[in-house]
């Protein structure tokens, strides 16, 4: 698979030649403030994430992906899946400022779940998210994602939500 579409969006693997875009984004404190890594300094740190989601893709047949806004041909963020060191496969989506609100975070989101269960044929996807993150809180709900306690991620407390193929809202993407 080296591509997804939904209907304003493309998710596409990276390329090398995505770094310095997704370095923009990446650098962002605001942006990062949720994400794991939190925001990065220089964009080597950028190369090398980039360069771990390709080989993770390598590895698995799926990582973390650029999302290009159809309308404009920019890209926005990342969204995709991430095998675990514990071995669940995590959702996850980072989208630069300019975007938020436009309910992209869930379109990315519902169709790489769609992806997990009806492609990859997974029983269960994970994500986390902080307690303070209402917007990530909120796509994983409209997603159907349950709650399933809490655990500490990178040395801070996130909710843990996990999703199911009959559990999870997944209608079809609108023509």
């Amino acid at each position: 698979m080296d591509q997804l579409v939904t209907p304003r969006l493309l998710l596409r693997p990276f390329a090398p030649t995505d770094v310095a875009i997704v370095h923009a984004i990446y650098s962002d404190p605001e942006v990062m403030r949720y994400v794991a890594t939190g925001h990065m300094t220089d964009i080597a740190q950028t190369r090398r994430l980039v360069d771990d989601y390709t080989d993770h893709q390598r590895q698995h047949g799926y990582s973390f992906w650029a999302v290009i806004e159809q309308s404009s041909g920019a890209l926005i963020g990342d969204a995709g899946l991430y095998r675990t060191p514990v071995g669940e496969v995590e959702l996850g989506y980072t989208l630069g400022r300019a975007w938020w609100g436009r309910g992209y975070a869930t379109e990315a989101a519902r169709t790489w779940l769609r992806f997990a269960f009806e492609t990859l044929g997974l029983e269960e996807v994970v994500a986390l998210a902080e307690p303070a993150n209402t917007a990530s809180l909120h796509v994983l709900e409209k997603l159907g994602m349950r709650r399933s306690g809490e655990r500490l991620a990178f040395g801070r407390p996130h909710v843990v939500f996990r999703g199911q193929p009959k559990v999870v809202s997944m209608p079809s993407p609108a023509p």
